[in-house]
């Protein structure tokens, strides 16, 4: 006789997908790189936002060199009060690196930063040279 209670559930193959339900939450959280980015573009220039929340300005650099930006810095781990004791860290702590690749060579010279509230938002300009010309077409 089969019993219906949380140890012998109905579907016997319910725990197993609970159980990967739960891997795949861990191993997504862990493999997500840091910082999340979100890069989009049009004709005249590229945007980039990063998530930064607990970052300082001054610990993150940001460099550019051909088509390729690199974002680095360090989110440092907050002071444990003595004899504290972590129930839960999900939040990662330590040096980071992300470097992307741009659709377009970049003039570093036309590259601005800003961060607020968490968020870094990077804009890069396109080299005039680089950017879409239309041609006129003359009537024969």
């Amino acid at each position: 006789m089969l019993y219906r209670t949380a140890l012998y559930p109905a579907d016997p193959f319910a725990l197993m997908r609970r159980l990967s339900d739960s891997l795949d939450r861990i191993t997504a959280r862990a493999s997500a790189p840091f910082p999340a980015i979100n890069i989009w573009q049009n004709g005249e220039a590229a945007a980039i936002t990063a998530e930064l929340p607990g970052v300082e300005p001054d610990s993150i650099d940001v460099e550019v060199k051909d088509n390729v930006l690199t974002l680095s810095g360090e989110r440092k781990a907050p002071d444990n009060t003595e004899g504290a004791t972590w129930h839960r860290r999900e939040r990662a702590f330590g040096r980071f690196t992300r470097a992307i690749r741009l659709p377009f060579r970049v003039d570093p010279n036309k590259v601005e930063a800003r961060l607020a509230n968490g968020v870094l938002r990077i804009a890069v300009a396109r080299p005039d040279e680089d950017k879409p010309r239309r041609i006129a077409i003359n009537a024969a």
